[in-house]
């Protein structure tokens, strides 16, 4: 789980924030080393490719958007300050003295200004956004040659093991899924797999429910695919009908919108290999790619598969190593199982 852990940190720490997904690339290439064919199409999506030289090989499709949640500069103040609204969905609540990267000429290490309690008014309610204020210590003209409005600012990569063994810090939504199954699949040996299989490391997940899945799946138009997202992991004072349990296998979707067939053959599939995974209910939408996937082409079969994770879109999201590597199993054993493939192409 340890060399899991390591890959999936080395990815979550690039930098993604949404419309800036290709800002490391020359740093995920060298990650994705292995692939048989690696592109990037005209929206920003990277398709990797793992052949297995089978005649007429049904095509599997595994989709994990590769964006995150960020900022945008959008005014530059006097005293090094930066005016800044959001990428995604991002919680103003755990914003309060953030440590945040400044993606401009050079990239600035800043943080989230906070008002000290000695000058708050007594108003506990947390400002906006829009309100807030990004502290990069420049003088005010140096900061102007350095960073322009429209710059990314994202969270800074710090990753910490917590007491229990569980992987905290930035991105993991959702780039340790994207981390998971891109080891999977290059660990797979090539006459194992079950058909060509190609891992789409979507854009534009966390602003369009669209996004760049939609021009993957038509660039691809495989027999049957797995979408893989993070997943609302329980926490006291939440919902459990809204959540699924940490450290207890991964997710599998019951919804409208993924396909029952292909559903019930991973829950039987998982429990064959003795892969540890809990249902997810989801009766209209997962809130996942899935929802533009499924109706790529004529359409396409999806299951919607989930890595329970804690404090979302925040700079300390949390996943548990168990869980991971239950994804990790379920990869290898969708793209090699012959009864899919049978059924499906």
């Amino acid at each position: 789980m340890q060399e899991l852990t390591k890959y999936i940190t080395a990815m979550a720490e690039l930098m993604s924030v949404t419309g800036f997904e290709m800002t490391d690339n020359a740093r995920l290439g060298a990650l994705t080393e292995g692939f048989d064919e690696r592109y990037t199409d005209r929206v920003g999506n990277r398709l990797l490719v793992r052949r297995s030289g089978k005649p007429n090989a049904p095509k599997i499709l595994i989709d994990t958007h590769f964006d995150e949640i960020g900022m945008l500069v959008t005014d530059i103040k006097e005293g090094g300050f930066l005016s800044v609204t959001s990428v995604g969905g991002l919680d103003a609540r755990t914003l309060a003295s953030a440590r945040v990267r400044v993606y401009g000429k050079k990239t600035l290490d800043a943080v989230i200004s906070s008002t000290p309690p000695h000058l708050a008014s007594g108003e506990k309610k947390m400002p906006p956004v829009e309100e807030l204020l990004v502290d990069t210590g420049y003088p005010t003209d140096e900061l102007k040659e350095l960073v322009r409005v429209g710059t990314p600012v994202g969270f800074t990569p710090e990753y910490r093991t917590l007491a229990g063994g569980r992987l905290s810090g930035k991105g993991l939504d959702n780039k340790a899924c994207a981390a998971i199954a891109a080891k999977a699949l290059l660990e797979v040996p090539a006459d194992k797999l079950e058909g060509d299989v190609y891992l789409l490391l979507s854009v534009h997940e966390e602003t369009d429910r669209v996004g760049g899945t939609a021009v993957g799946g038509f660039a691809v138009l495989p027999d049957y695919a797995m979408v893989i997202d993070v997943n609302l992991g329980y926490m006291k004072g939440a919902e459990r009908r809204e959540c699924v349990e940490m450290g207890k296998g991964v997710s599998i979707a019951r919804s409208a919108i993924v396909d029952r067939r292909l559903t019930a053959m991973t829950e039987a599939l998982a429990t064959r290999e003795s892969i540890p995974w809990q249902i997810s209910v989801e009766p209209k939408s997962t809130g996942t790619n899935t929802e533009a996937l499924h109706l790529v082409g004529q359409g396409i079969s999806v299951v919607d598969v989930g890595l329970p994770l804690t404090a979302m879109h925040t700079y300390t999201e949390v996943m548990d190593p168990r869980d991971a590597d239950a994804l990790y199993r379920l990869v290898t054993a969708f793209v090699t199982d012959q009864g899919l493939a049978e059924v499906f192409s």
